[in-house]
């Protein structure tokens, strides 16, 4: 039998493969002292969440709720929600938790941060330290659904890369700082349920990329300004139970992809913009609790749309225009608790409403009221 003969090459063939592991460092020895200051203001008690932030482990690996950059091993992401799916959660058999303390202004130490999200523990109080605007990478700023008071930190706007400001469901007050319109990036903007006072910043149209301003249930006062006409990428607008006054703009009517338009238990006044109401991008419209007055416009279509319309609790007078009987679709529709007369059109979308729908007004008569016209 031929012996195979060992070929000058034949110990590349043999060679032992090497993998190449990339090495991910270790979390920066700064932050986490900046994390165990964090920690040390903040009480969980239901979770053991902290529990797992121990000495003797690594923060970039084994701490729940935070992640680092694996090349630097500096701390870039706080994910402490309050309501999740997690399995910490699971094994604990909640859906919720709990948390209380406050916010450390050791965070700020973490110079590498891009998300904060310390949202929905309902226990968390005192004021966010105003040194947060110095964390220049900081992208996600998440602190709703706790007790925080205060105001927004006044340099807030120096957050040039920052995309969400979610400060919902708090007990915060002040106005909004005029430095909030210079943050650029800015795409979700949510300061629902405060005690926010002060009139919308003149400049707020400054946010060409905002997609949602939910601003709904504070103290805001003045007018509706000027600048957002040229917010081309605002899809949710809801500015309701505030003290908003004076006129609809027209130019809301023509906004580009509006699809929600809030405005109910404000002070506003004047006629309801037929814009507002031939927009077949509008899909959701609350003017309730107002001032309007005038007539209903009859500029309905076949491409209206409305998932709800609601007009309830004005001043409206005349007749329900009849065009609504050619709208593509009409969910829901509330024109109760006006000065409405007339009779109630036939046909779609007056045949699946109800009543209350109408009730209320000075001589409606027919459809689902059941008095004779």
């Amino acid at each position: 039998m031929r012996e195979s003969l060992a070929s000058p090459f034949s110990s590349l063939l043999a060679v032992v493969l090497i993998s190449v592991v990339s090495t991910v460092r270790c979390c920066s020895p700064s932050d986490q002292t900046a994390l165990n200051a964090f920690k040390s203001s903040l009480t969980e008690p239901n979770l053991g969440i902290f529990n797992t932030w121990s000495e003797n482990t690594d923060c970039c690996k084994e701490w729940y709720g935070i992640s680092c950059n694996p090349d630097t091993g500096r701390v870039t992401d706080i994910l402490l929600r309050g309501e999740s799916e997690d399995a910490i959660f699971k094994k604990a058999g909640r859906s919720s938790g709990y948390m209380s303390g406050s916010i450390d202004p050791a965070v700020c130490d973490l110079t590498a941060l891009t998300s904060l999200v310390l949202a929905d523990w309902t226990g968390i109080s005192g004021e966010i330290p105003p040194c947060i605007s110095s964390l220049a990478s900081l992208r996600i700023l998440d602190l709703a659904g706790n007790k925080l008071t205060g105001e927004i930190p006044s340099e807030i706007g120096k957050l040039s890369k920052l995309s969400v400001l979610n400060l919902a469901e708090n007990q915060m007050s002040g106005e909004i700082p005029p430095s909030l319109t210079s943050l650029t990036e800015l795409k979700h903007l949510e300061l629902t349920e405060n005690g926010i006072s002060g009139a919308i910043p003149a400049d707020f149209g400054s946010l060409k990329l905002l997609s949602r301003a939910l601003l709904s249930r504070n103290e805001l006062t003045g007018s509706i300004p000027e600048s957002m006409s040229g917010m081309g990428r605002l899809v949710d607008l809801d500015l309701s139970r505030n003290h908003i006054e004076g006129p609809i703009p027209e130019w809301v009517g023509n906004m580009k992809v509006l699809s929600l338009l809030n405005l109910d238990s404000n002070s506003l006044s004047g006629p309801i913009p037929g814009s507002i109401l031939c927009n077949s991008g509008f899909e959701v419209v609350n003017l309730s609790r107002n001032g309007f007055e005038g007539s209903i416009p009859d500029v309905f279509g076949s491409k209206t749309y409305f998932v709800a319309l609601d007009l309830s609790h004005n001043m409206l007078t005349g007749r329900i225009p009849d065009s609504l009987t050619s709208a593509k679709f009409v969910g829901h529709l509330d024109i109760s608790h006006n000065r409405l007369c007339g009779p109630i059109p036939t046909g779609s979308p007056f045949d699946h409403l109800e009543a209350s729908s109408f009730s209320d007004n000075e001589c409606l008569c027919g459809g689902p009221l059941m008095t004779t016209c």
